[in-house]
């Protein structure tokens, strides 16, 4: 018997978050558990992937920003890395079709410079074919460490200063977010992390300072549809206060 498509209450669809952010952990216990490879956890976690842009597309979500790959992960095996960036460009070349008939866009963060040539490569292709559309903006954050983000901005600043475009005085917290990788767009409304972790991971620290947080045991290769649509209305119950009362 089919399982039946999960939907969103009426709730839920009445507060949207307008930005959606995903640490997407757990590929590899997801392997372990099953005595796979490690580079199994990853290929199934592209499903979840492809899964969870389409629900975010067909809910409504202006934008959804993924960590897909941080700047720690340079330090894993080098056959692991390899694997991920072969998995990587084969995304972003397979699912120009699929994103663009779900008018979907897409953008990066991160030192993109230190990704692989032919990664660099794909990812202009696939963005210079998804411009025109103007639905969900799939943000991805590859080789990305928001520590790193910020001590770019702040350089950012200072040459400004002592170039004399600037006072000192005038840095305000507009000054920052205005010199942060994510620039463009809203801050988060809701971050989501798989596998059961409590912490952010370097990732979108000064962006996600009043986002809620939904935290699930579920394992990324796991994660889909269904998982995705349960946190819109855990977040959907959520009272905003923004440090007011």
């Amino acid at each position: 018997m089919t399982a039946p498509v999960p939907h969103l209450s009426e709730q839920a669809r009445a507060v949207l978050p307008a930005h959606v952010a995903i640490i997407m952990d757990g590929n590899g216990r997801w392997a372990k558990q099953r005595h796979l490879p490690r580079v199994e956890g990853h290929r199934n976690g592209v499903e979840s992937v492809r899964a969870v842009v389409r629900a975010a597309g067909e809910a409504g979500i202006k934008y959804l920003t993924l960590y897909a790959f941080s700047a720690e992960n340079w330090s894993r095996p080098k056959d692991e890395v390899d694997t991920l960036m072969r998995y990587l460009a084969r995304f972003l070349k397979t699912e120009i079709a699929e994103l663009n008939r779900s008018n979907v866009r897409l953008e990066v963060i991160g030192q993109i410079y230190r990704l692989p040539e032919f990664v660099q490569e794909q990812l202009k292709k696939t963005k210079a074919a998804l411009a025109p559309n103007n639905g969900l903006t799939l943000i991805l954050a590859l080789s990305y460490g928001s520590r790193t983000e910020m001590v770019e901005a702040v350089r950012s600043i200072a040459t400004r200063v002592k170039e004399g475009a600037m006072e000192p005085a005038e840095i305000d917290e507009q000054t920052v977010a205005q010199h942060l990788y994510t620039r463009h767009w809203p801050d988060p409304d809701l971050l989501i992390r798989t596998s059961g972790e409590m912490r952010l991971s370097n990732f979108l620290l000064w962006q996600t300072s009043y986002a809620e947080f939904v935290v699930t045991p579920t394992l990324w290769p796991d994660f889909r549809r269904a998982q995705f649509f349960e946190a819109l209305e855990e977040y959907a119950q959520r009272h905003r206060r923004f440090g007011r009362l």
